[in-house]
């Protein structure tokens, strides 16, 4: 893995678009990996009111959509932005679906679950909407499990505070 830091990747939008991520440098993310047909699925309302209220103060969330659950996930990119749009007024970043686990695992999931880059909160994804917090220089500062919402008084608190110490 060649990979050193979460700004060295570059990967395509939802819209197919090249993304470099080095352009998040200096903003607190949230990174998510998404389904359309999943029970947590309208955490995406929690997500886009999240994103709302910290957008302004250098918040991002990035969405991942993944097929490696019970296929929950099976619409093409365009769908998946359709629905996304319709259902959840999402307006965050929404990326081209990929794998976040297994053989065919993208390099970025690859990267945010090994132990060699993220020590502390590194371990197979075991469902959708498994989110990676990561702070303003690039280090990934929690984990929160499909169970944790992500508009929860505790993702909150941890962003608030990620936002309050600017370098």
């Amino acid at each position: 893995m060649s990979e050193r830091s979460i700004y060295d990747f570059t990967m395509n939008d939802i819209d197919g678009n090249a993304v470099t991520f080095e352009k998040f440098r200096n903003k607190v993310l949230l990174i998510v990996n998404v389904a359309s047909k999943c029970g947590f699925t309208p955490q995406y309302k929690g997500l886009q009111e999240l994103y709302q209220e910290f957008k302004d103060d250098g918040f991002l969330i990035l969405a991942f959509p993944a097929n490696n659950f019970l296929r929950q996930e099976p619409g093409t990119d365009s769908e998946i932005k359709q629905f996304c749009s319709l259902k959840y007024d999402v307006s965050f970043p929404m990326f081209s679906k990929v794998s976040v686990k297994g053989d065919d695992i993208s390099p970025f999931y690859a990267f945010l679950t090994a132990k060699e880059t993220n020590p502390g909160f590194s371990g197979t994804i075991k469902w959708n909407f498994t989110k990676f917090l990561v702070d303003r220089v690039g280090n990934i500062v929690d984990r929160f499990s499909s169970m944790t919402k992500p508009d929860s008084k505790k993702v909150r608190k941890k962003i608030g505070q990620l936002l309050d110490n600017v370098e």
